[in-house]
């Protein structure tokens, strides 16, 4: 299938594409990548009247550790963060979703900010995100703001970002001594959609007791989740096999699958259980090393 006519328009500056967004209204769309976009163009699940594409706009492309936080931004695409030796050393669950991420193709124009703004619940980086406790840094016609990522994802492809408003950078907590994270999602082939997918990131104090954890999972509720139940058990604790095995039935509980053609409520279910705890055992021997 194609997308319906829509009227094509470039932007050389953030500046530049708020002042077109703001003129075009809210039938203008942003676009980096398009992976995200694009696919449902061409299923009529989004029809804008106008594109704004942002892919040339210089000066959102980099990944950097700024005082205490990692700084990526928004049109860094996956396949820079794949290379980048920073990432690499000290942060490799973003790795682990990267590798994941359909093909080379997709990962060479995919942009980060693109897979976030979606707002999908089936993209990567969104349940990474919330694991990594990251915030949002977005401008639009009324400023500069920064989200914490608890207060980005409002709805079913629905986020905090006004229609003008162009996500910029991410920012994540930088890796401390004693902290790690983990990614691996189930998917049916290369390129689809998750079947299920859990993200964990965990800090340990000297003596291994856990003072910090993120739990996100892919694909199996309306809005990417954050599994609160899950963290709150850990917090505070040394995570044993016991600890674990409570949190993978928690998450199993907790998340609101649908059964469709990647398989039935049950079955994803269970793939959140398993994926939880080995996701929580592969985070803990990352923070231990």
């Amino acid at each position: 299938m194609i997308p319906a006519n829509f009227n094509y328009h470039k932007a050389t500056s953030v500046k530049e594409a708020i002042a077109l967004s703001s003129e075009l209204g809210e039938e203008a769309k942003y676009m980096s990548g398009g992976h995200s976009l694009l696919p449902m163009m061409k299923l009529r699940f989004a029809t804008p009247e106008h594109i704004i594409d942002i892919s040339k706009i210089e000066g959102l492309s980099y990944i950097k550790e700024d005082g205490d936080m990692l700084k990526i931004g928004a049109l860094t695409t996956q396949t820079e963060m794949e290379h980048n030796t920073l990432l690499k050393e000290s942060y490799p669950i973003m790795g682990d979703a990267i590798w994941l991420t359909a093909d080379p193709s997709v990962r060479n124009v995919g942009t980060i900010g693109g897979n976030i703004a979606h707002g999908d619940a089936a993209n990567d980086q969104p349940a990474l995100m919330l694991a990594m406790r990251a915030n949002i840094v977005a401008e639009g016609a009324d400023g500069t703001k920064t989200i914490p990522i608890d207060e980005f994802f409002h709805g079913f492809y629905m986020t905090a970002l006004e229609p003008s408003d162009i996500l910029t950078e991410i920012q994540i907590p930088k890796a401390k001594k004693g902290s790690g994270g983990a990614y691996h999602k189930v998917e049916r082939k290369v390129g689809d959609y998750a079947t299920a997918g859990v993200a964990v990131h965990v800090e340990l104090d000297d003596s291994g007791v856990c003072q910090q954890v993120g739990i996100g999972l892919t694909n199996v509720s309306a809005v990417p989740m954050r599994l609160e139940r899950g963290e709150e058990l850990l917090r505070g604790q040394e995570i044993t096999d016991e600890l674990i095995e409570q949190v993978g039935q928690i998450a199993s509980e907790d998340c609101e699958p649908e059964s469709d053609l990647r398989g039935s409520e049950a079955y994803k279910r269970s793939v959140v259980n398993t994926i939880t705890k080995r996701m929580l055992n592969k985070a803990l021997e990352r923070a231990r090393q």
